[in-house]
């Protein structure tokens, strides 16, 4: 946990017409000992130096641009023509980032992840229309990846019980897809992937839920952590025992790791 008496790091949550779930981002990071706002990504764009005071940046879930053309495309498209040297340099100098549902489609077509190739950005992974074609809404457990390099995803296989560590997922297109099975060996053989569902219900590669890029402080996943920082969100929190819920939520958990990486010195690798 942070330091009282330390410095709140500044965490930037990046909306745009279609986005819906700002407010629980926002709310996440709070709670977990950021100073939050969002700001909408037009004026990203009209004042780009406003990014460099920002430690952690977020991108929410729901529908940018109405999801118009493909889940995520616009919103990653005005990012990465307009901002790209801003959003890579944050990286470099250390700042987490995560990307939500919508989020994680859009930092994956931006290139934030799996990561650049040199200095460009390039897509190698996508999340694709689910295996059974339809809009999926339902908790799901998660399964850490054992030795990944992810920041955020740190500690939390000893947090709660295997059978408690469940985020919610709603999406249509949360499928992911690599451009060859060599990625995917890659993204394993490196600590890239950070989560994996515990059921594949839809159909993504090696049943991969969640991937960071190789510093582990960019992180993208499907389901919806912020949706769990208060126990009471839980399918059965009712039945639940005060020892079970004495420690801070798997969601909650989540963002306290970055804010804990975050308020290291600027451009620290954890």
């Amino acid at each position: 946990m942070q330091c009282p008496t330390q410095q709140r790091p500044r965490a930037l949550v990046v909306r745009t017409a279609g986005i819906n779930r700002d407010g629980e981002l926002l709310r996440a990071f709070t709670l977990a000992g950021a100073d939050a706002e969002a700001v909408h990504l037009d004026r990203l764009i009209a004042e780009p130096d406003r990014i460099d005071q920002y430690a952690i940046i977020g991108f929410p879930g729901g529908f940018s641009y109405g999801d118009d053309v493909a889940s995520g495309r616009i919103m990653a498209m005005h990012a990465r023509e307009r901002l790209w040297d801003r959003f890579s340099g944050a990286v470099e100098r250390g700042a987490l980032v995560i990307g939500v549902c919508n989020g994680f489609q859009v930092l994956v077509q931006m290139g934030l992840l799996p990561g650049p190739i040199g200095k460009s950005p390039v897509q190698r992974v996508a999340l694709t229309e689910n295996t059974g074609a339809r809009f999926v809404n339902k908790w799901v457990r998660m399964i850490p990846e054992p030795g990944s390099k992810c920041v955020w995803t740190r500690g939390l296989e000893e947090a709660v019980e295997p059978e408690l560590l469940m985020f919610p997922s709603a999406h249509g297109e949360g499928r992911l897809v690599a451009d060859s099975p060599e990625t995917l060996d890659e993204l394993e053989a490196g600590g890239q992937v950070a989560l994996r569902y515990e059921e594949n219900f839809n159909g993504s590669a090696r049943s991969i839920a969640g991937i960071c890029d190789p510093s582990g402080r960019v992180f993208g996943l499907m389901p919806h952590p912020e949706d769990f920082v208060h126990w009471n969100r839980h399918p059965w929190w009712t039945r639940l025992t005060e020892l079970e819920r004495s420690g801070p939520p798997p969601g909650l958990r989540l963002f306290q790791n970055a804010v804990e990486a975050a308020s290291n010195p600027v451009g620290a690798r954890a």
